[in-house]
């Protein structure tokens, strides 16, 4: 227990250590720092690919479930959206050194605020390798020093992607130690890091509820939280149909096993006989259960019931909860409810009503006749993100470069004294 206690310790004075120097480095070395990260990923494939092969395989052997799998393999496609997200999160604006207002005062003294990094980011996380190179990568833009606590069951991978970032980082003459992560997985690494507030500047959690709440309640630094993603799509009466089923289908079924995935579709009273058969073979198709309330039950009799507990339900997985809704209001009433403030959606052709939508849903991201599947940050031009905040401090949504920067006043005088 000790040594562990030691080990964090040192990784979070290290990570101080570099924060201070990433925070004076220039753009253009971080970012060909990033540059590096993407090219020595993409040289290492195979090996990156066999490390993965090995967790999925101890994971498989410890009976962890086909959704958990999922979200642990690196395919193919998602190793080809890790180099680009890297090569996307190199490309992006430096957040830092941007002067978000400024004044001269009558005295002469010139005020300015400008951003900065917030220092060093924790981040604890389940099961999905591309958050370590997106979050290495965000913290790197954003000249912050990042820890990496990623679940045991991805170790063999993550091991490997932090030592290729760790290379590409001090090749450019920076602290390899601005991306670390511990050499064990023992959960008291996780204890430890969530007390290293002398060096730590804000925790972020990604994964379940369970995890999320144990950061939130044990942690002694703030915590930027990512809690559920009850996602809603509602289809307005004037919803065009063929619209109304692709985006259906793209919101649920591109990634079950994601965030942003929708969990509850809402279907308003009067189009639904229209949209719900058509909806429903195109999920079903998809080998998507469908649970539906009285009224879906009534125009399809083969529907599963859903019961209460299926409106406050983050699935993660091929099942969707349906329900049948008395006009936009009901709709937003249901999603202000029941919905976990992360990304919700409306289908129509009414401007008004789309209007409407997006001032009274309170949630992170709002969508008009878009899939719920683009909230991810990449879509909203941002590249790389390290979650989704539902919360509203300190940063709401996609959690980009620019979300983990913070101010300070600079300011420039000539003798000016206080009287």
């Amino acid at each position: 227990m000790a040594s562990i206690k030691q080990q964090m310790m040192e990784i979070g004075r290290n990570a101080r250590a570099a924060s201070r120097e990433l925070g004076a480095a220039a753009a253009t070395v971080r970012q060909a720092a990033i540059e590096g990260m993407a090219a020595n990923l993409a040289a290492a494939h195979d090996a990156v690919m066999a490390a993965n092969e090995d967790d999925l395989r101890a994971a498989a052997a410890a009976h962890a479930d086909q959704a958990f799998l999922k979200r642990l393999q690196i395919t193919e496609k998602i190793f080809a959206y890790m180099v680009d997200r890297l090569r996307e999160a190199a490309r992006l604006p430096d957040p830092l050194g941007i002067v978000l207002e400024g004044h001269t005062e009558p005295s002469g003294l010139e005020v300015s605020r400008v951003s900065v990094p917030l220092g060093v980011i924790g981040i604890i996380y389940e099961a999905r390798p591309n958050v370590t190179t997106d979050a290495a990568a965000v913290a790197l833009k954003s000249g912050n020093a990042v820890i990496l606590r990623g679940g045991s069951e991805a170790w063999r991978s993550n091991a490997l992607l932090v030592s290729l970032m760790q290379d590409a980082i001090a090749a450019q003459g920076l602290p390899a130690n601005a991306v670390q992560m511990p050499s064990c997985p023992d959960r008291q690494a996780v204890r430890e890091l969530l007390r290293l507030d002398r060096y730590v500047d804000v925790i972020i959690p990604r994964g379940g509820k369970e995890l999320i709440r144990a950061v939130s309640s044990q942690s002694r630094i703030p915590v930027i939280k990512h809690y559920d993603g009850i996602c809603h799509l509602y289809l307005a009466a004037d919803a065009d149909p063929a619209m109304a089923v692709a985006l259906t289908v793209n919101s649920k079924c591109q990634r079950v096993e994601v965030c942003n995935a929708l969990e509850t579709l809402l279907i308003d009273r009067a189009g639904a006989k229209t949209l719900l058969p058509a909806i429903a073979r195109a999920l079903q198709d998809k080998g998507v259960e469908l649970r539906g309330c009285a009224r879906c039950r009534r125009i399809l009799p083969e529907l599963k019931p859903a019961v209460p507990a299926d409106w406050d339900t983050e699935y993660l997985d091929a099942i969707l909860a349906i329900r049948v809704v008395d006009g936009l209001d009901a709709a937003i009433a249901h999603i202000n409810r029941h919905g976990s403030g992360h990304t919700d959606g409306i289908v129509t052709r009414d401007l008004q009503a789309a209007k409407l939508f997006l001032e009274r849903v309170d949630s992170a991201s709002v969508l008009v006749n878009a899939s719920t599947r683009l909230s991810g940050g990449g879509d909203y031009g941002m590249g790389a993100v390290v979650g989704i905040s539902t919360g509203r401090l300190h940063a709401r949504g996609p959690v980009g470069p620019r979300e983990l920067t913070t101010y300070k006043w600079q300011v420039r005088g000539n003798g000016q004294l206080r009287y």
